[in-house]
């Protein structure tokens, strides 16, 4: 399995752009997936970049319903005129950050036919699923941090169950893709206990050194390799590493190879 980072907060070096952001490509089983498309066409720009052809992606998917993971998609059905994309029940939302701007989806495209909306566990493929939020339950939830939904006239805290997570099954190994895991990190790394779990942490408002500290030792408890980004927050990433010595950070052209 190989997996490029196409948008990220930060790149690996000049040649590729970065913003704030995700999506990752994902070569696996004879399938090529394109998890999340960031703000933007710039995911389209590192790819090629990288040798990768957006016409080839067979599947997509949006892990949940913000601007800078499915801020693409408009440019991605252009760019693609295949592959069905899919996207969790909700996710089309009305979603506001801490400082009232609106974070959600370009709604006008929630009718297209090519979304295929998930509710429940949902199989795309041998030892390729889709879970969504529901399986995880939030014993150790690190907070909402201002974002909200906005339901008929009033905004409520966001529950994030628009949220869903893509797990393949590879040669004996459990590969967990996660777009920012606000449903917690440490819930979700319990609930599907996988050998390698990539995606943002959804920490990067947290500057309490403690609370840092006891992220990474409960997540240090799994046998689990972790590759993070995006919303985890660079600093805090150097903060957790001192206590989660199998914590790694990728960058927007970056080349994983499991």
């Amino acid at each position: 399995m190989k997996l490029y980072v196409l948008s990220e907060n930060t790149a690996l070096n000049e040649d590729f752009s970065s913003e704030h952001g995700l999506s990752v490509y994902i070569e696996s089983k004879g399938r090529h997936i394109l998890f999340d498309m960031g703000q933007g066409a710039l995911y389209s720009d590192n790819a090629k970049k990288l040798g990768l052809d957006i016409k080839r992606v067979d599947t997509a998917i949006i892990s949940h319903g913000h601007y800078d993971h499915g801020g693409g998609l408009s440019h991605f059905l252009r760019e693609n005129d295949t592959a069905p994309v899919y996207i969790k029940q909700g996710a089309f939302g009305k979603f506001y950050n801490g400082k009232d701007k609106y974070i959600g989806l370009d709604r006008t495209l929630c009718e297209n036919r090519r979304m295929v909306y998930t509710s429940g566990i949902t199989h795309i493929g041998d030892g390729i699923t889709l879970y969504p939020a529901e399986c995880v339950s939030q014993e150790n939830f690190l907070g909402h941090f201002g974002l909200t939904e906005l339901r008929g006239e009033k905004k409520i805290a966001d529950s994030f169950l628009h949220e869903q997570y893509l797990l393949i099954e590879e040669n004996g190994r459990r590969i967990l893709i996660s777009g920012c895991s606000h449903r917690g990190i440490i819930d979700i790394a319990r609930t599907f206990s996988p050998h390698i779990l990539m995606g943002g942490f959804h920490t990067s408002k947290i500057t309490d050194e403690k609370a840092l500290s006891d992220i990474a030792k409960n997540l240090s408890e799994y046998d689990t390799k972790y590759y993070t980004c995006h919303c985890t927050g660079e600093e805090q990433f150097n903060r957790m590493k001192k206590y989660l010595p199998h914590l790694y950070y990728i960058r927007a052209g970056e080349t994983v190879e499991i």
